[in-house]
């Protein structure tokens, strides 16, 4: 559910992402556009971390606020002078430096003073009972590791039972990219201004971002004329994908979805890629694969049309069917192999997945009507690098793959990642650690091939079905936790999900709020 736990600026969090690099950029020209100084943005910034703050946890008097040596800090200290007034006891640790702060900054820190203030070194003993911290470390402008001594004051605040108010971003997240390259705060909740950063929602985000509260501080009617260069996407957008069906359709109007794989040992993952596809409402799916795997898929789901993946069978259902989906327990045998060659002379839209990518990666070429679907060590194989370096940087990853490959790139994690050419960007707000068991991915695929096939653009069939995916398994972890959730336990929740007219899509309770 949407909080609006701030009775100043009720906003939701918005749909729109802002590279980090344009962040001063629109900071300035939205204050110069309304007539504000920079500091009275500042002074906004931490009366909104100080509600949130004292909203959150009312009952905490001993307050520790650490400041560094940006506007960040200057933030910071607006949150300890508006403390103390409250009659709360503040201990402020501020980073030394031989460079002047920065002019808002500097306002801020001359208010703290003025109003009896103390600044210690970092240095000193923590005071005990301390029952908040805020972190007004480091902002969105940091590129690589915090080093001494805030890396040290980060470890002693994740150290400390006292829960941690980050300001904008959690000290050492990286704001473009969600990489924590070093020491990176572990906050309970953050409070971020403006706009949101990709940062904040994809990469290590969920580890240490806590729950994200959001406040334009007043400009987001002048943001709103503003065109931002990605998007997020979550629960809320599915009715606007998922319009209500005519009374007078049928299944052809729904799509012809055939799907190809499941070697030896692999039946599952092509059952998984079906039965997703009929769920996400794909009119007729048939499924071409081993001959052993035809009675027990029948079996466990008779509204599949199961045959053996032969030349022949193979050239009649890409002819028969609008959508191709290849890849799920395919295997890179001969068979897979050759299954895969003629494919990808189809110019029909499809998804490759699994090992129709790993094959890929051996033979790259580049095509306009595809969907992929890797994880990030399947992208690594088709960028010819390490995990790390895609994990370092999940949007240029994404991007990279459009680049190499065409059509559509889906990285799939925690905040994956959606690009297509010249410059879609999104980036999937919905998901939880429940996901991380085997056959999620197979299902991913089916529900993407079978809104192509119900006539959505490749890039809106990824967008909305890796929502649609994640926020099934949403209404599962609230309902009965994430540990056990199996890929086939989406299926009682998918058929809800795919259908906003009939019942409200879930939002998680503890997801992002705005404030």
């Amino acid at each position: 559910m949407t909080d609006h736990t701030m009775k100043k600026n009720p906003i939701s969090i918005p749909h729109s992402i802002w590279p980090a690099d344009d962040i001063k950029r629109l900071e300035r020209e939205a204050a110069d556009a309304l007539g504000l100084t920079l500091f009275e943005l500042m002074l906004r910034a931490g009366e909104a971390v100080f509600d949130v703050a004292r909203e959150s946890r009312p009952y905490a008097r001993r307050w520790l606020v650490l400041c560094g040596h940006g506007n960040n800090g200057g933030d910071g200290y607006v949150v300890a002078r508006l403390a103390k007034a409250a009659g709360i006891l503040v201990t402020l640790i501020a980073q030394e430096s031989d460079k002047p702060l920065p002019e808002e900054a500097a306002q801020a820190r001359e208010a703290w003073l003025n109003a009896g203030g103390v600044i210690h070194s970092p240095a000193i003993a923590w005071p005990d009972n301390i029952d908040l911290i805020i972190d007004a470390l480091l902002g969105t402008g940091l590129t690589q590791a915090p080093r001494e001594p805030l890396s040290t004051l980060i470890e002693r605040a994740n150290a400390h039972p006292a829960p941690v108010v980050s300001i904008d971003i959690p000290s050492g997240l990286l704001a473009q990219t969600g990489a924590t390259p070093g020491a990176v705060i572990r906050a309970e909740r953050t409070v971020t201004f403006i706009v949101l950063k990709p940062g904040l929602l994809t990469g290590k985000a969920r580890d240490v971002t806590g729950r994200i509260h959001f406040n334009s501080l007043g400009l987001d009617d002048w943001l709103a004329g503003q065109d931002a260069p990605i998007q997020r996407f979550d629960a809320s957008q599915l009715a606007h994908w998922l319009s209500p069906r005519r009374a007078t359709s049928h299944k052809g109007d729904h799509g012809r979805v055939v799907v190809i794989g499941g070697d030896h040992g692999t039946a599952g993952a092509i059952r998984l890629a079906g039965e997703a596809a009929l769920r996400a409402g794909a009119g007729l799916v048939r499924v071409l694969t081993r001959s052993e795997n035809i009675a027990p898929l029948l079996t466990a789901r008779p509204e599949l049309m199961v045959h053996e993946l032969t030349s022949q069978s193979l050239d009649e259902g890409l002819e028969w069917a609008d959508v191709i989906i290849i890849g799920p327990g395919l295997g890179q045998t001969e068979w897979g192999k050759k299954a895969l060659q003629k494919v990808e002379n189809f110019r029909k839209p499809m998804v490759w997945d699994a090992d129709a990518l790993n094959l890929l990666a051996i033979n790259p070429d580049k095509r306009h009507n595809r969907v992929i679907t890797p994880h990030p060590g399947e992208a690594a194989r088709l960028l010819g690098c390490s995990v790390a370096e895609i994990e370092s940087d999940r949007l240029h990853s994404a991007q990279r793959l459009v680049k190499r490959y065409g059509g559509v790139a889906v990285l799939k994690g925690a905040g994956t990642v959606v690009a297509a050419q010249p410059e879609a960007l999104g980036i999937v707000d919905v998901g939880n650690a429940g996901m991380a068991s085997g056959g999620m991915g197979d299902v991913l695929s089916g529900i993407i091939g079978a809104l192509l096939g119900q006539k959505f653009t490749p890039y809106d069939a990824a967008c909305a079905g890796c929502v649609a995916h994640g926020a099934a398994a949403d209404v599962l972890a609230a309902s009965a936790g994430m540990r056990g959730m199996l890929a086939t336990d989406l299926f009682s929740t998918l058929q809800r999900i795919v259908n906003p007219d009939v019942i409200d899509v879930y939002h998680d309770e503890s997801s992002n709020s705005a404030t």
